[in-house]
């Protein structure tokens, strides 16, 4: 497995689609009702085997520098994914993404995380800036973004179709390489 340590109970790592498929579906399908609110992509996930398939659909755009998914570890066991959703090469920036099950939620292990993701953005990929876009409601997740570093830069109305049709309004935070 293709891993990069965080800490000593902490790495992220390139998913293996049908070794880690149902643990991650698993883990989501336990906290669908939580994660429905904010993540829309959640309601089209509906068996092991979509899992998978979005995991191999993953790896091969990370394999073309599109995008990075990686596997949050915490003591050997899946605690959720976090990503680069669409790496922009012209602009060299990047989109992060995450969900974390809530067994794991509120020890800092998103944040640690984020961080890893910002250092390994802005080393390892050449980027300039990264960004996340929050939904207003979601604490946690605007509270992982300034934890990490990230500045409020607005708020995006509307910005994001949920799985009933209602849109939800998000804060944008960014991050850019310090020169």
């Amino acid at each position: 497995m293709l891993m990069t340590p965080v800490n000593d109970k902490l790495s992220l790592a390139l998913p293996r689609p049908t070794l880690d498929g149902p643990a991650l579906f698993s883990l989501l399908d336990r906290n669908r009702k939580a994660f429905t609110p904010y993540l829309p992509w959640v309601a089209n996930l509906k068996s092991v085997e979509d899992e998978v398939q979005f995991l191999k659909l993953a790896n091969v755009q990370a394999g073309h520098a599109q995008s990075l998914n990686l596997v949050i570890w915490v003591q050997n066991q899946a605690a959720g994914m976090i990503s680069f959703n669409q790496i922009n090469h012209s602009r060299a920036s990047a989109d992060i993404g995450y969900w974390l099950g809530q067994p794991f939620q509120g020890r800092g292990i998103m944040t640690a995380s984020v961080k890893a993701m910002v250092q390994l953005g802005f080393s390892d990929y050449s980027l300039n800036r990264l960004t996340i876009e929050a939904a207003v409601e979601n604490q946690a997740s605007n509270r992982v973004a300034l934890k990490a570093g990230f500045q409020l830069e607005g708020l995006l109305r509307q910005n994001e179709r949920l799985a009933d049709g209602r849109f939800h309004d998000e804060n944008l935070y960014g991050r850019v390489k310090k020169l």
